[in-house]
């Protein structure tokens, strides 16, 4: 398994190199690249809000945080890759506000 990973690897950075495209370094643990962290912190404050009894009552807490996020909140978020990805590199890959 770890050589056929390898191998995808080396073609893939072949086929992006041959096509011209530029990868950017992703570094390991990079809450700030994901807008899904601020998501998972809006269902974690419903929750702690909320304060669930049982696995019942937090399983209903957390479908009906999720459901309820708005599209806008979502599309904020994505918006705000340039932003992040600015802040990460001024911050040399340390912690940003995001």
């Amino acid at each position: 398994p770890t050589f056929m990973i390898c191998m995808l690897l080396s073609l893939s950075e072949s086929w992006f190199q041959t096509n011209k495209i530029k990868i950017m370094e992703w570094p390991a643990q990079s809450p700030d690249f994901n807008p899904i962290e601020n998501l998972w912190d809006d269902i974690k404050n419903a929750v702690s809000e909320l304060k669930p009894r049982n696995a019942e009552e937090l399983w209903k807490v957390v479908k009906s945080s999720w459901t309820g996020i708005p599209v806008y909140r979502c599309q904020r978020l994505v918006d705000s890759r340039q932003h992040r990805c600015e802040a990460v590199l001024k911050n040399s890959g340390y912690t940003t506000k995001y």
